[in-house]
Order: structure tokens, then sequence, then C-alpha cells
């Protein structure tokens, strides 16, 4: 029988998972990794001023976030300098700005790589209903702006000939990408958040054939990674979070094997 706290990590990952596959294949069509990256470095922010206001931390790594995405946004229409160059100057700056702060703060230094790396087995069934409601929320939003992300992919300019609002569609989205990150800290910590959305899209990426499988195969792959790793962390004793990082990597590996032979066995 699993151990309660084992248990409690594996559902709280499964939650995670569950949509940041989804994710992960939005931010794969639009090229959105790096804007990924820069958003999940500006959370430590949020971990930082959550102290120095003592208010909710996943409350305060959200707003944080999403003030970045938006921040992002209104300077890319300024066009003063490339897309690369704004997200670089946005995630060094947010991460090394955090760990200034986090310098004044030393109570809080020995807890500093649950925060980098995350601290998946100290998920307490608060943190478990928590995560489940904003990841069925987050999934029922995706799905209701899927038409619109989905053709904003082949043309902006087309999606909104269509009515199908795709500007709004991606400030939604944003919000979204900022909420995931914000409750996924404890699952793999910061600094391999984006990990977790990118390597199960990508994995899914050569299995499928239409937007909407891959975006199932894209959970199935995070679920599969999440309770691998963590069966892997608890067998060898290595920390949860990268060990579900580096079984979604080994997956995605397994993912880059001749497509027909495994579309053979994946379809049979």
């Amino acid at each position: 029988m699993l151990d309660n706290f084992l248990l409690r990590a594996i559902i709280g990952c499964v939650g995670i998972a569950v949509v940041a596959g989804p994710l992960g294949c939005i931010v794969i069509w639009h090229r959105m990794a790096y804007f990924g990256d820069t958003m999940a470095h500006s959370a430590l922010l949020g971990v930082a001023f959550s102290f120095i206001f003592q208010i909710n931390m996943t409350l305060s790594i959200f707003f944080i976030t999403f003030a970045i995405a938006i921040s992002l946004s209104l300077l890319q229409r300024r066009q003063f300098l490339s897309n690369d160059s704004l997200l670089g100057i946005l995630s060094h700056s947010s991460l090394a700005i955090s760990l200034a702060i986090l310098s004044f703060l030393p109570w809080i230094q020995q807890d500093l790589n649950a925060y980098l790396f995350g601290d998946i087995l100290s998920i307490s069934k608060i943190d478990l209903l928590f995560i489940w409601i904003s990841s069925v929320a987050a999934l029922l939003t995706l799905i209701k702006l899927w038409q619109s992300l989905i053709a904003a992919t082949i043309s902006t300019d087309l999606a909104q000939a269509e009515g199908l609002r795709p500007k709004r569609s991606r400030i939604i989205f944003k919000l979204l990408l900022a909420m995931i990150i914000a409750i996924a800290i404890k699952i793999v910590g910061i600094l391999l958040i984006t990990a977790l959305l990118i390597l199960p899209a990508a994995t899914a990426r050569h299995l499928s054939t239409t937007p909407e499988q891959m975006a199932i195969l894209a959970a199935v792959a995070g679920i599969i990674s999440a309770i691998t790793g963590l069966y892997l962390s608890s067998v060898a004793d290595t920390p949860s979070g990268p060990s579900v990082v580096i079984a979604s990597f080994i997956l995605f590996l397994i993912s880059l094997l001749p497509f027909s032979y495994l579309r053979k066995y994946l379809y049979m």
C-alpha cells in the first residue's frame, strides 16, 4: 500500500499533468516555450513578495506571473526590441531581482531549493483540492478557447475574420498559464516548470495526427511521467521534481523511435 504522502504526490502530479499537457501543445504551436520560461522565472518574484507582504504564495505567484505576461505583451507592441531579447531581459532580470530580495530573508534560504526544484512530497490535502479545482477550471476554459487558439496558430487575421477573437483568447491563455505555473511550484519547482509543459506535448507531437489527439496524448504522457518519476524517486531516493522531468524526457526519447512502429502499437 502506498504511503499517504506518496499517494498525495501522485494525485497532485496527475492533476497538473491533465491540464499541463494540452496547455503545452498550445505553447509549442505558438512557439511560446521561452515565454513560458520567462513566466516561470518570474514566479520566484511572487515567492519573494509573498514573504515580504505576508500574503498567500499561490496568489502572489499568479499575480506576478500574469503581470509579467501582460507587461511583455505591451512591450512587444512597441517593437523596439525583438521578442527573444525582451523575453531574455524579463526572464533573467526578474530571477536576479528575486534572488537579491530573498538574500535579505535569511530564514527562507534553507527552503530555496524547494521553490527552485519542487517539494511535491509536502503536498497537503488542501493543496490537492486547490490543484484539482484549478486544473479542471483551466481545462474547461481551454476547451472553450480551443478553436480560437488553433485558428490563431495558422493565422491571427483569419481567426479574427471568423469572429473567434484570438487576441482575447491569447490573453486568457496567458492567464491560464500563469495559474498553472503558480500551482505547479510544488510539483517540479520554478526552474523545471517549463519542462512539465513542453516535454509531454513534444512527446505527443510525434504520435498524433490531429490537434485534439495531440492534446489527449500529451495529458497521458504527463500522467505516465508523473507516476513513473515519483516511483523512481521513492525507490532511488532522488528529488521528486527532477525525477518526474527525467521520466518525461525518457518518454520523449522513446517517442523518437520510428513513427510508424510506435503508431502500430499505440493504435492497435
